[in-house]
């Protein structure tokens, strides 16, 4: 086998993870958190969570026969993930999402059981592994080495992501436009969608606790890539390389636990108990979790998830956002004075920051949030077909970013009153 070295690796990283071509697939990435219907904060037992995944008809080539051939994974903590396949605009990516949602919501109410849309667990119950993979108990050590925050994003926080094709070459669709937006777009997303005020059952002081949460974990896979390279790719590459090994895939019977403080580069360079492979380096890419992640496409993973079809919104925001031209132009005028480059990369800088605890009442993140929703309704208003979306995406910035408010408000108004009895999957929008 023909050694790995650090010229091939960054090739490797550079080719397979931006695709080069014309915007078109769409996809999105909802989890949910699983409540007890009639007493939500009971931990669920986990031949619950087992007897309604195994009661769909999962099955076919790929394992899932979903209406719409959604993929089901079920996260450390118990979270359910439902992944779409990639489909050809935003308007289909949304109706088949829909469909398969609407199967799982099914499956999971026939065992007495709902999926609550939260960034965070709105109640206090014991955060647990439910899973004994080798690969999440070496994420588990290798994260509480550096304080509670991997144990609690692992078990305890939930997220929509929203998949997008990376660019062209170059023109209005080039791969360094989109990234440089879909980076800039950050604190607005986590601003506008807030939706986790509160951890273990009280407010932490942040709208968006999950994210608080990622920006203290650690720095070599959760920041942004150095903003300095010109190329995202060649950014992309050296940030895999420079982070750390977080496990090492060992034979059955075998932890994966990770040397302490190897990089993927000092692996390639020796340092490690034998020679990395390419799948080493592929599998290394699959635990980095940057606010975007380049996978051959685009991953935003910055978004709280949302109550109900809250989800909707933010795929039809950002898709808009960055596969409309005229839109893209808006929005990264509308951007630029957030922009700060002499200090911490997202999520740690001071916008991100702000984004996290102020949300919408940080006028300068209102201002931009607002401006980035017209940009979206006049790009929808130029998508055939999309009216219902367009009207979708309008009544939640009347009722949140015009009003200088997010999600999270209505459940910190729900807490201050003591009126939340049922988990925030009944505020959808």
């Amino acid at each position: 086998m023909t050694p790995l070295t650090e010229s091939g690796a960054r090739s490797h990283v550079s080719g397979v993870c931006f695709k080069i071509g014309p915007p078109r697939l769409v996809g999105v990435e909802v989890e949910w958190f699983v409540h007890d219907d009639r007493c939500p904060s009971r931990p669920v037992r986990p031949e619950l969570l087992h007897a309604a995944l195994e009661s769909l008809p999962l099955g076919g080539p790929d394992g899932v026969s979903l209406p719409s051939g959604s993929r089901l994974t079920l996260e450390p903590g118990g979270q359910v993930e439902l992944s779409s396949p990639p489909a050809t605009g935003l308007l289909a990516c949304v109706e088949d999402t829909r469909r398969d949602l609407t199967a799982l919501r099914a499956a999971f109410a026939a065992q007495g059981l709902r999926l609550t849309g939260t960034g965070t667990d709105p109640y206090a119950r014991p955060r647990r592994m439910v899973l004994d993979h080798p690969r999440y108990l070496a994420m588990e050590h290798f994260f509480d080495s550096a304080g509670p925050w991997g144990r609690i994003m692992m078990t305890g926080t939930a997220s929509v992501q929203v998949c997008l094709d990376a660019g062209e070459a170059d023109g209005p669709h080039a791969v360094e436009r989109r990234w440089r937006l879909a980076h800039r777009l950050g604190p607005v997303l986590v601003a506008a969608f807030a939706n986790s005020p509160t951890l273990d059952g009280s407010s932490t002081g942040h709208r968006s606790t999950r994210q608080a949460v990622w920006s203290r974990m650690d720095p070599t896979r959760t920041l942004a890539p150095e903003p300095d390279h010109g190329d995202p790719r060649e950014a992309w590459a050296q940030y895999v390389l420079d982070a750390r090994v977080l496990c090492v895939r060992r034979p059955e019977g075998l932890p994966w636990t990770a040397p302490t403080g190897l990089t993927f580069r000092d692996w390639i360079r020796g340092a490690g108990e034998r020679p990395p492979t390419l799948d080493d380096l592929d599998y290394h890419r699959t635990t980095l979790f940057p606010p975007v992640r380049p996978r051959g496409h685009l991953e935003l993973r910055m978004i709280d998830a949302q109550p109900g079809d809250g989800w909707v919104v933010v795929a039809a925001l950002v898709t808009a956002l960055l596969d409309d031209p005229v839109a893209a132009d808006a929005a990264l005028a509308a951007l630029e004075p957030l922009e700060r480059t002499d200090g911490p990369r997202p999520p740690r800088s001071e916008v991100w920051r702000r984004a996290a605890t102020l949300a919408m009442a940080d006028p300068e993140l209102r201002r931009a949030t607002l401006t980035c929703f017209a940009a979206a309704d006049a790009a929808l208003g130029r998508l055939p077909g999309a009216g219902q979306l367009r009207t979708v995406v309008a009544e939640f910035a009347e009722r949140y970013p015009a009003r200088g408010r997010c999600p999270a408000d209505d459940q910190l108004d729900a807490l201050r009153s003591g009126t939340r009895s049922t988990p925030p999957e009944e505020a959808a929008p």
